[in-house]
């Protein structure tokens, strides 16, 4: 696999010789890139030795292959060892002042770091609320542990032990190709049921959440059919080469997508976001108001209920996951609604979300409760919609490679 280490500016710095060694005894390829500031601990020859690639430190070298962002596009994995709290909070930003930044930024990859710093710094409040920002996110953090620092200070801040970061690099390219071989039905978006050839009822479906299910199903090495209603036009272009995309704007032409499908795939994750109903007719031409007056009528038909239809059809190795959104404001009543659903639908797993004005649809972040067929609530996130993907993931994945 494919792995980068960046190295920044800490005393710490010198350990990470270790996990670089590491890596490349496990068997895997390791690109190292460190900040000007870490050269000043360890020197790039070592680097070079042990990781057996070139070291990169400059962001203007390497311009004609764009060295600044094929690192990271080529990297499986990232390994942040020492993470110091200025690293910490750059990652958190955004910041790409530097090689470093500009790989992780360019890059896709799952993220490890390793936080080293005083112990102050690791406990201010800025610190700790740049973690929390990059827990979010799905990156994971490794330490810091508790012991002697440079100087006489002691506490926690030191950086964890090279086998223990290791360790949980290890485990993360595990979950990071967990769904190799098994093949993924994704819907996303929000169905459009036309009323004329300009007019439709619909909904505020982005497609975000189920574009990145998608997305990390097909990074965690699963093949991929996306079903996918009506995407946000940015999304639309940014679906990955490695997913097959199959387009179906209506109701009934989920149904059919998915039905014509599902015989194939191992898992069905419904994230789409499906109309209850659809105009009885629909006018081939444009419906003019003033033919129409004041009060235009419509006669709606109940759409077929897609998740409970291929729930009762399912082969039983087959992993059947549904969404539902609702809007309801107490907690408790909201998931007994989802328990409801949950009875209705009789799938596998069902992810219960809250939706609003400003909350669940079209936004970047998402809050669910996950339940399992006999109602049990099995998992709770909150966060980016990339993390509560990668938390979907690792639930399911349990039962999805045994089937």
């Amino acid at each position: 696999m494919n792995i980068v280490v960046g190295i920044t500016g800490g005393i710490a710095a010198y350990k990470a010789v270790g996990v670089v060694r590491a890596l490349v005894l496990a068997g895997h390829d390791v690109h190292v890139v460190v900040t000007e500031n870490a050269l000043r601990f360890v020197g790039r020859p070592t680097l070079e030795a042990i990781s057996r690639n070139a070291v990169h430190s400059d962001l203007y070298e390497g311009v004609a292959e764009v060295r600044h962002v094929a690192i990271g596009q080529a990297a499986q994995l990232i390994v942040v060892a020492p993470a110091t709290a200025n690293t910490i909070a750059k990652l958190a930003i955004g910041l790409a002042d530097d090689l470093l930044g500009n790989t992780i930024l360019a890059s896709t990859a799952p993220i490890v770091i390793a936080p080293a710093m005083h112990t102050e710094m690791w406990q201010h409040p800025a610190t700790q609320a740049n973690i929390e920002t990059l827990l979010k996110r799905g990156v994971i953090v490794v330490g810091p542990a508790s012991g002697q620092l440079t100087g006489n200070d002691s506490g926690p801040g030191r950086m964890a032990d090279p086998e223990t970061i290791v360790t949980a690099a290890i485990e993360r390219i595990r979950l990071s190709r967990n769904l190799a071989g098994l093949r993924v039905l994704v819907t996303a978006g929000g169905t459009r049921e036309p009323l004329d050839p300009v007019r439709f009822i619909g909904n505020r479906s982005s497609g975000k959440q189920g574009l990145a299910i998608a997305e990390a199903a097909a990074r965690r090495g699963a093949t991929v059919t996306l079903i996918a209603a009506h995407l946000e036009n940015s999304l639309a272009a940014d679906v990955a080469a490695s997913v097959e995309t199959v387009v179906a704007n209506t109701a009934l032409a989920v149904e059919a997508a998915v039905n014509a499908k599902l015989s194939e795939c191992d898992v069905v994750i419904m994230a789409a976001a499906i109309a209850d109903y659809r105009p009885v007719t629909i006018s081939e031409s444009k419906i003019k108001k003033d033919a129409v007056g004041n009060t235009l009528e419509l006669s709606l038909v109940r759409n077929p209920d897609i998740l409970t239809g291929i729930s009762a059809i399912a082969r039983s190795d087959q992993v059947i996951i549904g969404f539902a959104a609702e809007i309801e404001g107490d907690d408790t009543v909201l998931i007994e609604l989802g328990r409801e659903k949950l009875e209705r639908k009789g799938c596998d797993y069902l992810i219960l979300n809250r939706v609003g004005w400003d909350e669940g649809f079209g936004t970047d972040t998402n809050r669910i409760v996950v339940f399992d067929r006999a109602g049990t609530i099995v998992g709770e996130a909150s966060g980016s919609k990339l993390a509560i993907a990668e938390h979907i993931l690792d639930l399911i994945t349990p039962i999805s490679w045994q089937g």
